[in-house]
């Protein structure tokens, strides 16, 4: 099983992704509408009025501007929180108005205005007319004593999300941190303290779809490769310690296929409104599932535990998915079949090669499997037909296939007693149709 880096690069991504994440939950949207006041009292909608925000803690400074809809409506996407802003309102028809104390995730505001004529403030005229507004605020006592209410309201918040904003910078450089200790202990081999930093990045934030499942997958690659290491020791090691090797890499396996579930339950039942991150839960995705369907076959190749075979069928549905190689998807299909015969699921397993050749209809492996597998099913059920169909297709890969192929042995065995004991005779196999995969 080839060692491969498989870290480095991720590391360095997933680090970016989730520092962008903290910078854009700075931002909070601001929405208002614009009405009209008429001279009978009533209100009505502004349609096309501009919206300018100028910000109000600073001498200078604007950010875009917007205008409002059909219904009077105007939406700011973002404002930085800690900035404060006025709002200068101009539109045809109208009188220019500045509407002050204007902050991030601010809803429902209104602006009212009267009939003029359509003039549009200079940022100046904006400025001077807001001092205009803000002296009238600080003469009239209720209207003082609304603007402190909100200004200690807006202060609350304020002093929330910077605790927030605290404990987000903390959380990410302690997975920044074990992304790149863990990358670096994983290329020295050295899994228990690859684990080790992982999982300590995984606890700083063990639900965060930017980050957590990027960890478990790395841990669970980690707790796969240990475990093909003392698989390796229980080959070829001393036979007394033989069963305790064994047992570490059963319990490695089941480990890996725990973990990398549980960063695929994330990805599946959580979103994001980062597009960095949404992309990032992508690619982890197609990585976990990669990852998950080779700790599936380790597991039983290895005779590590092949109770768990069954669960490894909608992984790899999910990985048929989302592989857009047609070699690996093809590859994936036919270890499919391979892990089910080898762990006695003979039916599924027939359902797994039937779909491999429908891809390639001379691919030698799924061949031989399903001929083994149809052989296996029709001694078992005593079916003529299913012996019969299995011998043709594993009369089809003896004449066909190299000497070298591993099931070789296995098949001509199966063909010869078919032959001798059941007095079956080898039929032409018609081609099976294929399709893309």
């Amino acid at each position: 099983m080839p060692r491969t880096k498989i870290f480095g690069m991720f590391a360095v991504f997933a680090a970016v992704v989730i520092f962008g994440t903290a910078v854009h939950a700075q931002l909070g949207p601001v929405r208002g509408v614009v009405l009209k006041l008429e001279a009978d009292g009533s209100k009505t909608p502004v349609t096309g009025a501009l919206v300018e925000p100028y910000r109000s803690d600073m001498s200078r400074g604007s950010a875009p501007s917007a205008k409002t809809n059909a219904r009077g409506e105007f939406t700011f996407a973002g404002f930085p929180l800690g900035n404060q802003y006025f709002l200068a309102v101009s539109g045809e028809g109208i009188e220019p108005v500045v509407y002050p104390n204007v902050r991030a995730n601010m809803e429902g505001i209104e602006v009212l205005v009267r009939a003029g004529d359509g003039k549009r403030y200079t940022e100046d005229e904006a400025r001077t007319a807001l001092v205009s507004v803000q002296k009238l605020i600080a003469d009239n006592p209720e209207a003082a004593a609304e603007q402190k209410k909100q200004e200690e309201a807006y202060q609350r918040e304020l002093e929330k999300y910077n605790a927030a904003k605290k404990r987000a910078e903390q959380t990410h450089q302690i997975v920044s941190a074990a992304l790149k200790d863990g990358d670096a202990a994983f290329q020295k081999r050295d899994y228990d303290l690859a684990i080790s930093r992982f999982d300590e990045g995984i606890n700083a934030d063990p639900e965060f779809e930017g980050s957590a499942p990027v960890l478990l997958n790395y841990k669970g690659v980690a707790l796969r490769m240990r475990g093909f290491s003392a698989y390796e020791r229980s080959v070829r090691g001393d036979p007394a310690s033989r069963d305790a090797e064994m047992a570490r890499a059963k319990a490695d396996f089941n480990a890996s296929a725990d973990t990398l579930g549980r960063g695929l339950h994330i990805l599946d039942t959580k979103t994001n409104e980062d597009p960095k991150i949404r992309e990032n839960m992508v690619n982890t995705r197609k990585s976990i599932l990669t990852n998950f369907v080779e700790t599936h076959r380790l597991l039983v190749l290895t005779k590590a535990d092949r109770s768990r075979v069954k669960e490894a069928i909608p992984v790899y549905e999910e990985y048929f998915k989302v592989e857009a190689d047609p070699a690996l998807k093809l590859k994936a299909m036919v270890t499919l079949g391979d892990i089910l015969r080898e762990s006695g699921e003979a039916e599924d397993a027939i359902n797994a090669y039937r779909r491999a050749l429908e891809v390639d209809p001379s691919n030698y492996d799924s061949m031989a499997g399903l001929g083994l597998s149809l052989f296996n099913v029709g001694v078992v059920e005593d079916s003529t037909e299913k012996m019969q169909e299995g011998l043709n297709i594993m009369q089809q890969f003896a004449d066909n296939a190299p000497d070298s192929h591993p099931l070789k042995a296995s098949v001509r065995e199966a063909v010869d007693y078919l032959k001798t004991e059941q007095k079956l005779t080898p039929q032409r196999r018609p081609a099976p149709p294929r399709r893309r995969g």
